[in-house]
C-alpha cells in the first residue's frame, strides 16, 4: 500500500459533500482509506491520526482542501485525483432536472412569496447577515449556523420580537414546525404536546419516546443553547412559550434545557405564572433536584422522565417503562474499571454524565464546566469519560458525527486499545438530516474492537441506544438489528443505557 497526499491552497468544499465523497471512495477495492476534507485542526489530528499525512499538513488552514488515501502500489496518483475530481464536478450528465437554486435570500422570496421559513447554514461570520435579511423579509429563521456572536443573536432576537417571528438558533439543530421535521428531527406521531427546547437532541429523545408511548407532538420550537443565557435573556424560549400558548392544537408544553442562568430562570417562571395556562414540564440538564411551588410546573429528572409525564399530562394514563435488568459482567479483565461514552448527541451526552456522576468519582466529560470533571484533554479518555462528540470544537469544519462518523470511529478503535476500558456507550440519531444507515457504518468498527481486545485477554461491552422510530427512513428497529447482530446490548432510552453500563460494572444493583 502507499499514501497519496494533496492539498490544494484556497479551495473549499463543503463538509457534507466531502463526507460523501470519503465514503464513497472507501468502498473502492484498490482503495483501504479515502478522506477528503478541509484542513480543520481537528482534521489535521485525524488525518495524523489515521497515517494519511505527514509533516507538510502542519502548514494547511481552515481553507485548504486535502485530499488524502492509502491505496493498492498499482494504483496511478494522477488517476486517483482524476477520479476524485470528477465526483467533486458532479456528474451533470445524467440528465436529470436540477433543483431550482437562488443566489439570495432575496431572490428565493421573490420566487416564492408565501415562503415564511429560512434554513440558515452558512459559516458563522455571514450567518447573522443572512438572518437579519431574512427577518426584514418577513420570514421565521432556522440558524444552523454556529459561530454566531452573543451580540448578534441578542440583536436578531430582538428584531425577530418585534416582527413577532422566531429566531431558532443559533447552532439550532432540531425544530419540528406544523409536522415538518427541520435540520435533524425524527418522524413522529402528531399530537397535543408542545416542546420549546434549548437542546436539540434532548428535544429529539423526548419526541420519540413520547411517540412510542403513543402521544404525539403539535409543534417543536428550537431556541440555540444560549436562549437562557442572561446576555440574551430568554427572548425565543418566552416566545416560544406563547406561541405554544396561543396554538390550539397543544395542550402540554415541554421545556428542556441546560440550567439557565439565574436570573432568566426567575423571569420563566415568572410568565409561567402570569402568560400559560397550559401544564408545563421541565427538564433542566443537572444533577440539581428542582422543585417550584407552581401547581402548573413539574420538574422532571430525565428525558424519559419529561416524555412520561408529558404523556401522563396529554393522555391521562401514566406510561411504564419496564428497563432490562442487566447482571454485572464478572468476564471483565482486572485491569478494566470505566464506562467510555462516545456521543453524537449534546444533551444525551450530558443527562448520562450527570447520571454517572451520581454512582462515581472518576467521571469526566467535555460537557461540564466543573473544573474537577473536565476533561483535561478531548483525545484521551481518563477514568469514566462521556464525551460530546457534536461538541463545536469536533464540527468546525466538518460534518456533525451524526452524519459523518469517521470521528467516532476513530475513537472506539483507541478506546478498545485501553485496557482500562470495560464499556463503550453509543447514541445512534436517525430521521430527517442524519446519516442513512449509522449502524452499519459502525458495525465493523464494533467487530474490530471486540476482536482486538479479545486477542489481548479482554472483553468489551457495547451498550447502545437508537434515538428514533420505525418510521424514520433508517427505521429504528432495522439499526437495532444491525447492532444485535454484531454482539451489542440494545437499550429502549438513553437513560436505561446508562444504567445498563453501570450495572455492566458493578456500580448500580
Amino acid at each position: 500500500m502507499k499514501n497519496i497526499l494533496v492539498i490544494r491552497k484556497n479551495t473549499y468544499f463543503d463538509s457534507v459533500t466531502l463526507m460523501s465523497l470519503s465514503e464513497e471512495l472507501k468502498k473502492l477495492d484498490e482503495a483501504e482509506n479515502v478522506m477528503v476534507t478541509m484542513a480543520t485542526a481537528m482534521n489535521k489530528e485525524l488525518l495524523q491520526k489515521e497515517q494519511l499525512a505527514d509533516a507538510s499538513i502542519e502548514a494547511c488552514t481552515e481553507n485548504d482542501l486535502v485530499i488524502a488515501a492509502k491505496v493498492l502500489d498499482e494504483v496511478e496518483e494522477e488517476d486517483f485525483i482524476g477520479l476524485v475530481d470528477e465526483k467533486l464536478k458532479g456528474d451533470k450528465a445524467s440528465g436529470e432536472k436540477e433543483e431550482e437554486v437562488y443566489a439570495t435570500i432575496k431572490q428565493a422570496k421573490a420566487a416564492d412569496e408565501d415562503a415564511n421559513m429560512v434554513v440558515i447554514s452558512v459559516p458563522g461570520e455571514h450567518a447573522a447577515r443572512e438572518a437579519k435579511i431574512a427577518l426584514e423579509n418577513g420570514m421565521n429563521v432556522m440558524l444552523f449556523s454556529d459561530n454566531v456572536t452573543l451580540e448578534e443573536e441578542r440583536s436578531l432576537k430582538e428584531l425577530a420580537h418585534e416582527k413577532e417571528l422566531l429566531v431558532m438558533g443559533p447552532d439550532c439543530g432540531t425544530a419540528m414546525i406544523n409536522g415538518i421535521g427541520l435540520c435533524f428531527a425524527n418522524k413522529v406521531a402528531a399530537g397535543n404536546i408542545g416542546i420549546v427546547g434549548a437542546s436539540g437532541t434532548g428535544m429529539q429523545e423526548i419526541m420519540v419516546l413520547i411517540d412510542r408511548y403513543g402521544c404525539g407532538i403539535s409543534n417543536a420550537i428550537g431556541v440555540g443553547g444560549r436562549d437562557l443565557k442572561e446576555a440574551i435573556g430568554g427572548i425565543m424560549m418566552l416566545d416560544g412559550l406563547h406561541m405554544l400558548e396561543a396554538d390550539e392544537k397543544t395542550k402540554v408544553i415541554v421545556i428542556v434545557s441546560k440550567v439557565p442562568d439565574e436570573a432568566v430562570e426567575q423571569k420563566l417562571l415568572e410568565v409561567i405564572e402570569r402568560d400559560i395556562t397550559k401544564p408545563v414540564v421541565i427538564y433542566y440538564t443537572t444533577d440539581e433536584k428542582k422543585t417550584t411551588d407552581l401547581k402548573k410546573v413539574v420538574f422532571a429528572d430525565s428525558l424519559l422522565g419529561a416524555a412520561q409525564k408529558a404523556c401522563e399530562l396529554s393522555s391521562g394514563k401514566k406510561p411504564e417503562e419496564k428497563m432490562q435488568q442487566i447482571a454485572a459482567f464478572e468476564q471483565f479483565a482486572d485491569t478494566q474499571k470505566y464506562i467510555r461514552g462516545l456521543y453524537c448527541g449534546g444533551t444525551v451526552c450530558a443527562e448520562a454524565y450527570y447520571y454517572l456522576k451520581q454512582k462515581a468519582d472518576e467521571v469526566y466529560s467535555n460537557v461540564t464546566k466543573d473544573k474537577a470533571h473536565m476533561l483535561a484533554d478531548v483525545f484521551k479518555s481518563q477514568g469514566h469519560t462521556l464525551l460530546d462528540l457534536g461538541d463545536d470544537f469536533f464540527t468546525t469544519g466538518r460534518a456533525h458525527p451524526m452524519i459523518d462518523p469517521t470521528i467516532r470511529l476513530s475513537r472506539i478503535k483507541e478506546e478498545c486499545e485501553d485496557p482500562e476500558c470495560a464499556v463503550i456507550l453509543l447514541d445512534f440519531e436517525i430521521g430527517y438530516g442524519s446519516n442513512e444507515n449509522p449502524a452499519g457504518t459502525t458495525i465493523d468498527v464494533i467487530r474490530e474492537g471486540m476482536e482486538l481486545a479479545k486477542a489481548r485477554g479482554r472483553e468489551i461491552k457495547f451498550v447502545t441506544y437508537v434515538l428514533g422510530t420505525d418510521a424514520d427512513m433508517q427505521n429504528k428497529r432495522q439499526q437495532e438489528k444491525q447492532l444485535a447482530e454484531c454482539g451489542c446490548i440494545i437499550t429502549e432510552s438513553n437513560l436505561e443505557a446508562v444504567k445498563t453500563a453501570c450495572r455492566l460494572i458493578g456500580l448500580e444493583e
